[in-house]
């Protein structure tokens, strides 16, 4: 799995100084750095403890962090459906304050990649537009609607992304 694991470099707009980080596996080492992640990005419906670590253990899973000088500053987890040939984003975080400089994109790609799958799904909240943004940018369309799917009663938006690549 290496080969998804490339360092990225982003510079930041406002300070133009570069942001070198490292894409690289999640471990159940990274646990209480993604539980603060989840927190601090999903205030009102982060995931609960029990599964976090399974997202960091399950095998049909993958698991990528984005690193800057140890410290987890985004995630993205994925789940492996192969009876439908699909991939699901089922998280995908970055801390406030290093949005904005390409790292959910980089994220993203990387967990695309390593799902290895022709459809790829993900779901997202409605008032999430800047989530939203990205994922049209990145070739994802809207399929459907899961109405009072989160906390508090919120509809999440389905999106889907074909890749041709992983066609068999």
């Amino acid at each position: 799995m290496g080969e998804f694991f490339p360092t990225h470099i982003s510079y930041a707009a406002m300070t133009e100084r570069p942001l070198f980080y490292e894409l690289l596996p999640a471990t159940l080492g990274d646990l209480s750095q993604l539980n603060a992640l989840e927190k601090a990005c999903f205030p009102l419906d982060a995931w609960p403890l029990i599964e976090q670590i399974a997202a960091l253990t399950f095998p049909a899973t993958i698991r990528i962090k984005a690193e800057h000088k140890g410290r987890l500053i985004g995630f993205v987890g994925g789940d492996i459906r192969r009876a439908h040939q699909t991939g699901w984003i089922t998280t995908l975080a970055v801390l406030p304050e290093y949005r904005r400089l390409g790292i959910g994109e980089a994220l993203l790609r990387a967990g695309e990649q390593a799902l290895r799958m022709p459809l790829v799904k993900l779901s997202v909240r409605r008032t999430n537009l800047e989530a939203q943004l990205l994922y049209l940018k990145n070739g994802y369309h809207k399929v459907e609607t899961w109405r009072r799917y989160y906390e508090g009663g919120e509809d999440a938006i389905v999106m889907e992304k074909d890749m041709p690549a992983f066609k068999l």
